[in-house]
């Protein structure tokens, strides 16, 4: 197991480091020049102060230089420094990054937990009017625009009903301390937190159902059947089981879309994540510190990948006696 990690670590660093030279790429191919914007909200138009500014960041310098900058800072865990912010950008995401993981991982917990029970219930009642209802409610959360999901949850719950705050982090000038400002965290938490996991959850719910109907046929199970055990022990026990390998995987690569989808429930809810970080550095042509958010995102479903390699080795036995 420790040379399997050691190994996967290994091209994850690799495969860091291709992302970032395509983002480097990316970034510097699209129209605009961060310096020319500062000096545009600063009211300066003399071509002096521009190149100063350029010189300051290291704007001047040919492409292949900066890039060779950008990769040697990366490697020693230097992520550069925000033109518009004044701050280290490492330091940045750091403060940004907890809000986001803690959106990301509720978002995660809710849609893998209820998308594998109602995957279960609808596989166990196939065919009856509420394996067609699970199915039904599921196909709308996924085919509705996340966007226009969570401003309806926002009209419905926070300005129609009042039972959630619609946006922010935690009430502003509350100065809660302890359980009362966890608590505080958690009702915000709670809309965006269930909007980005109902949209997530309705993949769970059908991969569930289809594995565990595909399982159901299999000889083994059959067999349970004829030893005379009860229907939920097998299907808790050799069913599922057995079912949840594909889940598992689709769950390890969609841990990391979480980041990405993220970035728009942010936006609506006024969540301060990384997602939000990048849309403000976005459209303020930062290059560095839309650079540091991708390679964060970046870092994170990989690690997410591997997360799933090792739980996938636990769960499947099989697995681990090949490799």
């Amino acid at each position: 197991m420790i040379r399997f990690i050691a190994a996967r670590l290994l091209k994850a660093a690799v495969i860091l480091i291709c992302i970032a030279i395509l983002n480097f790429f990316l970034i510097h191919a699209a129209p605009g020049d961060p310096a020319a914007v500062m000096a545009g909200e600063a009211g300066e138009t003399d071509a002096v102060f521009l190149q100063q500014l350029q010189e300051r960041f290291g704007l001047d310098k040919p492409l292949y230089v900066q890039l060779w900058i950008y990769i040697s800072s990366i490697v020693r865990l230097d992520l550069g420094y925000s033109y518009r912010q004044q701050l280290p950008v490492l330091q940045l995401i750091l403060d940004r990054l907890p809000a986001t993981l803690l959106l990301s991982v509720s978002a995660f917990v809710i849609s893998l937990g209820l998308g594998i029970v109602a995957g279960v219930v609808s596989s166990m009642r196939q065919g009856r009017w509420s394996d067609t209802l699970i199915s039904l409610v599921t196909l709308i959360f996924y085919a509705t625009p996340l966007f226009w999901l969570a401003l309806m949850a926002v009209l419905l719950f926070s300005v129609q009903l009042g039972w959630l705050p619609g946006f922010g982090y935690e009430t502003v000038g509350a100065d809660y301390t302890g359980f009362a400002r966890m608590l505080d965290i958690l009702q915000h938490l709670a809309l965006p937190a269930m909007t980005l996991g109902l949209f997530f959850m309705a993949i769970y719910v059908r991969m569930t159902r289809a594995s565990m109907l595909e399982v159901n046929r299999l000889d083994f199970v059959k067999t349970a059947r004829a030893k005379g055990l009860r229907p939920a022990v097998i299907q808790r026990r050799h069913v599922l089981r057995n079912a949840i390998l594909p889940v598992v995987t689709l769950a390890g690569l969609q841990a990391g879309q979480l980041v990405g989808g993220a970035v728009l429930i942010e936006t609506v809810f006024a969540w301060p994540g990384i997602g939000r970080l990048m849309f403000d550095a976005l459209s303020q042509r930062d290059y560095n510190l839309l650079l540091g958010v991708f390679i964060v995102s970046a870092a994170m479903v990989l690690l997410f990948n591997l997360i799933t390699d090792v739980l996938y080795r636990i769960v499947d036995p099989r697995i681990r006696v090949t490799s």
